[in-house]
């Protein structure tokens, strides 16, 4: 699905045109190599979600795509960027957006100063837009590393809770969606009440965003994926879907047994067709329309401090995800 889509704001196309560019410029260096590796993910593409939300608060504020918003849409992308750079060391990737990653086209160590080294580039451009920024932005990077340490604490236990999920794609996942959102109404100069209430539709839009992505790893094709479904289950992620499997009646016994550590393909075939046997996968679409419903929420103070066409294109966002999840 064009995920972009989703948002229907006005010139957001060409908005986006602006941030591509800027994110070229951005790892830009004097050294080829380095220009060329903190480059390689940059030019695979990708959603752009967290530049997306930046742009949608500015215009939730009334204002467009003016320098200080574009460069504050650069910077939670090579956030978010960064992040994958690590996470692909962690994971032992092999590919990334369809091209190679990084640290299997040029190694972990180059993989990690690349990522180190546009965190740094994200941080000095928050710098530019203000202490208030720069310090959000620190500390959203400290939130996201706490989310991963949470998923690697869970990893392979059949006994994670739905709290603890919960934890963990608040930090590494609805963290820097919120800061998104909030940068975007910081750098546009809105009102003190739609920068908090962007912020919170920012956060509750992430944790809808994570689960139904989470269930798509389940209910998706290995083509739509561009992985095999089920790909957490194998890493010992078990997501909202599986712990709600793992308590349903005359299955969760038999999923347990397979859970706990590495999966091969007919494992994981086999523990993906006890969870889609159950109604984990519906209870989890209900629980990602309650974080959709909050979002939908954040969004009602603003009607009389915001760009009333611009509130509508986010109001029901996280819906419109959900409907479009294939649950045939």
């Amino acid at each position: 699905m064009n995920l972009v889509a989703q948002f229907r704001l006005p010139g957001l196309e060409d908005r986006l045109r602006l941030v591509e560019g800027a994110l070229r410029d951005a790892v830009t260096t004097e050294d080829p190599f380095l220009t060329e590796v903190a480059g390689h993910l940059v030019a695979a593409g990708g959603k752009r979600l967290r530049p997306v939300l930046v742009l949608a608060s500015a215009a939730v504020c009334g204002v467009d795509a003016t320098p200080d918003v574009l460069q504050g849409a650069v910077s939670v992308e090579l956030v978010h960027l960064g992040s994958l750079y690590h996470d692909d060391v962690m994971d032992e990737a092999e590919s990334r957006r369809g091209v190679p990653s990084v640290n299997f086209r040029y190694g972990n160590l180059v993989a990690i100063l690349a990522g180190d080294f546009l965190l740094a580039r994200a941080s000095e451009l928050a710098a530019g837009l203000g202490t208030e920024v720069a310090a959000l932005l620190a500390r959203t990077i400290g939130q996201l590393c706490q989310g991963e340490v949470a998923q690697l604490e869970a990893a392979f236990n059949p006994d994670r809770s739905e709290e603890a999920y919960e934890r963990a794609i608040a930090g590494k996942t609805a963290s820097l969606l919120a800061t998104s959102s909030r940068i975007g109404a910081l750098a546009a100069g809105g009102s003190p009440p739609a920068v908090e209430a962007l912020t919170a539709f920012g956060h509750a839009f992430g944790m809808a965003f994570q689960i139904w992505d989470d269930i798509r790893d389940l209910v998706s094709t290995d083509d739509v994926l561009g992985k095999p479904a089920g790909h957490d289950m194998v890493e010992g992620t078990y997501t909202l879907p599986v712990i709600r499997a793992l308590v349903a009646p005359g299955v969760g016994d038999d999923l347990r047994s397979l859970l706990g550590g590495p999966l091969d393909g007919p494992a994981r075939d086999k523990a993906r067709d006890l969870i889609l046997g159950t109604d984990a996968v519906s209870l989890s679409v209900s629980a990602a329309r309650r974080w959709a419903d909050r979002a939908d929420d954040a969004l009602r103070p603003l009607a009389r401090h915001a760009d009333a066409d611009a509130v509508a294109q986010l109001d029901g966002l996280g819906h419109r995800l959900l409907d479009d999840l294939d649950l045939a």
